[in-house]
């Protein structure tokens, strides 16, 4: 399997909150989250947690390849948990978090993870694309946009909402992400395809797929069609284009494309 990546920060000078990784067999995307604030609550950051609990998912689906895919993230989340909680408060609703999407090549079939409203998009020879997100973070954000936009973006009264939101986290009628809780990892969409089904598939964060889901430049085949002819950083560069002319806040964007499955 080849793996093409692109990974942009939301504007210059800013932490990358996404993390994207790879091996011949597999392909990992995290999106971190967190809240201004965050940091009374976990000394290292959304960025740390994001990249710590991608490498952990990275080694583990290295070493255990015959453990199933919520397992891997389970202990993954485990082990980033441990590594922090003696010096971070890892239950507080603003700590930091993360949306995730796996794909593995094995024994014939293309397995795939996603938790939280990242996307996995799988190019198949005879169809339109196999479109993989969870939509109840999105779902449930819209109720709380209106009071969000009404307050400035930043201040007291903002963070408090964003903690209301955030308080629907990993919890039965909200939303599931990880976090502190390896068994959010059970809540996650899984699945698989036989490779030969395939033509190739792409991980994205929420900040990438704006170009089909909020902006609406195009759809998910013409995604594929874009990255097979022109690779990840072209669409990143169409959505900051987009975010520029509609005046909406830019988003770390990250995308992992991947082709030629069969050869792993």
């Amino acid at each position: 399997m080849r793996v093409t990546m692109a990974s942009v920060a939301a504007r210059p000078g800013r932490t990358n909150e996404d993390f994207t990784g790879a091996m011949p067999t597999a392909a990992v995307l995290v999106d971190g989250a967190g809240i201004p604030g965050a940091e009374s609550t976990c000394r290292h950051g959304v960025a740390w947690y994001a990249t710590r609990l991608g490498g952990s998912l990275l080694g583990l689906l290295a070493r255990l390849p015959d453990r199933s895919l919520p397992a891997l993230l389970a202990e993954a989340i485990e082990q980033v948990t441990d590594d922090h909680q003696d010096t971070c408060d890892v239950a507080d609703p603003i700590s930091p978090s993360a949306t995730v999407a796996v794909l593995r090549l094995s024994g014939g079939l293309v397995e795939y993870l996603v938790l939280g409203d990242s996307f996995l998009v799988l190019g198949r020879a005879d169809g339109a694309p196999l479109v993989v997100s969870d939509p109840r973070e999105v779902i449930i954000s819209r109720s709380y946009l209106p009071a969000l936009a009404a307050v400035p973006e930043g201040g007291d009264e903002y963070r408090r909402i964003l903690q209301d939101l955030r308080a629907n986290r990993n919890r039965a009628g909200g939303f599931w992400v990880a976090k502190d809780d390896p068994q959010a990892a059970d809540e996650a969409i899984t699945g698989s395809c036989p490779i030969s089904e395939l033509t190739g598939a792409a991980l994205l964060s929420n900040g990438a797929s704006r170009i089909v889901d909020r902006f609406q430049l195009t759809d998910w085949p013409g995604v594929l069609a874009v990255l097979a002819s022109s690779g990840p950083a072209e669409i990143i560069h169409q959505v900051r284009q987009a975010e520029a002319r509609h005046g909406v806040a830019a988003d770390d964007a990250t995308i992992a494309h991947c082709t030629g499955l069969g050869a792993a």
